[in-house]
């Protein structure tokens, strides 16, 4: 190499290493991904794309922006309440407490009284039976897929689960409960049709070989038109008949019935309709953290709990204090947001408009919007609400700003719906949408 070639000049590692903002850095950030952005800013100067000079300062801006986790918060405005791609619930401030409460050590496995060993999530588990009274007992693990192998596993390995081919459910990602289920050793025995399912399809399929009765909430999508299915109660004779167990998915984790969604079922009538065993996710209208929620008789639970596979899904020490919190503080974020007065929404919507019109940008107008629940949850059903429309190419502009703003990109124009942001962050969008506008003159 020349001795004049300007590589020679990129700082070394030791010496930017040294530098004060660099110093700063390492108090958040561990020393190998500190060296990784050291790196990434001299491999720059190497390619020619920034000068030696200009190296230091490209490490520091990226420091800046670089926090311990790649996970970026968002202001959600898509108006959709439970969604997936942004982390389905946002958790309420009591339970957002109660995980900073569990980072460091507490008794989840111990009776602080006795000192002794004790039974894991107590506190959630009991929770969870106050505010669903219908269930025996319960039981938390990981996610509701977990709980849906934990289920199949239990009571169909190497045995039939029957099921209507009508609630053959796909959901994200090309995720099938058809294929979890089978999985797990369970042999599935479909009855019925896509569209029509009556009770003599169950009782005719039902035999030796069958492990258990799994009925499904077809959550995320509609059949209409000529159509039949057969009810709980009906299923739960079927089921006591055999002697096998009814397990019921009913997916968003309603605790009880909700006008406003009233086509979703939720736990408490599921369980006082006959189901021995009710299962769902606690991270979308229970409003909770990630977890798989199992509901039901005693004898049922606890042979659940005794599997070995229950060791594999269990719950760790956030989540069960996330769930706990949910059930026993304030309402959490989910139930407001699905209730949110249209009108107090219109209010909102048109200040932000003001505020846009205040900075020069006259051209933002409000119109209606009805938001969703999301998730799988509902689908069809309409929340009415209102959105201030911005021209679709802002759309990018607020995705990547500080805070970034998720807004819905729909007929050529970017809608900031205010249904899911916290009153408190109002000024926050105002700011970040005029900061955006500003952008594209």
């Amino acid at each position: 190499m020349a001795q004049h070639d300007p590589r020679r000049a990129i700082p070394r590692t030791d010496d930017l290493m040294r530098l004060p903002e660099v110093l700063k850095a390492t108090q958040r950030l561990s020393v190998a991904t500190v060296k990784a952005r050291i790196r990434a800013a001299q491999d720059r100067a190497r390619a020619g794309e920034i000068t030696p000079d200009a190296v230091a300062g490209e490490l520091i801006g990226s420091l800046e922006d670089h926090g311990a986790s790649s996970l970026t918060p968002v202001l959600n405005a898509t108006g959709i309440v439970v969604h997936t791609n942004l982390g389905r619930a946002p958790l309420s401030p009591a339970a957002q407490q109660a995980v900073t409460d569990a980072t460091g050590y507490v008794d989840v496995e111990m009776d602080l009284d006795s000192g002794r060993r004790s039974k894991r999530g107590v506190g959630a588990r009991q929770a969870l039976l106050d505010a669903c009274p219908a269930a025996e007992d319960a039981l938390v693990v990981n996610n509701g897929a977990g709980a849906l192998v934990l289920a199949t596993t239990t009571f169909s390995f190497q045995r039939e689960v029957v099921i209507s081919r009508g609630e053959f459910v796909e959901i994200g990602a090309g995720f099938r409960l058809s294929d979890l289920m089978t999985s797990t050793g369970a042999l599935l025995r479909e009855v019925g049709t896509t569209n029509r399912t009556h009770l003599s399809d169950y009782t005719q399929a039902i035999g030796e070989n069958t492990g258990c009765i799994f009925k499904v909430h077809p959550s995320n999508f509609r059949v209409s038109g000529f159509t039949s299915g057969v009810e709980i109660s009906e299923l739960s004779t079927v089921a006591q008949t055999a002697g096998v167990p009814l397990i019921v998915d009913v997916g968003s984790g309603l605790l009880h019935h909700d006008p406003e969604v009233p086509d979703e079922p939720d736990l408490r009538s599921a369980l006082e309709a006959g189901a021995d065993l009710v299962i769902a996710s606690g991270d979308k209208l229970l409003g909770g953290p990630q977890a798989g929620l199992l509901l039901g008789r005693t004898e049922i639970i606890q042979k659940l709990a005794k599997h070995p596979l229950a060791r594999a899904v269990r719950c760790d020490k956030l989540a069960l204090a996330a769930l706990e919190a949910t059930l026993t503080g304030p309402e959490p974020p989910v139930p407001q947001y699905l209730h949110a007065d249209p009108d107090r929404l219109r209010v909102r919507a048109d200040r932000l408009a003001h505020l846009a019109a205040q900075a020069g940008h006259r051209d933002i107008g409000v119109v209606p919007h009805d938001g969703r629940v999301g998730g799988g949850g509902a689908p069809g059903v309409p929340l009415p609400g209102w959105a201030v429309a911005l021209p679709e190419t802002v759309a990018h502009t607020l995705r990547k700003g500080s805070p970034a703003v998720v807004g819905r990109v729909h007929d050529g124009a970017c809608l900031v719906d205010l249904r899911c942001i916290p009153e408190h962050d109002d000024d926050r969008l105002a700011t970040a949408v005029i900061a955006a506008l500003d952008g594209l003159t």
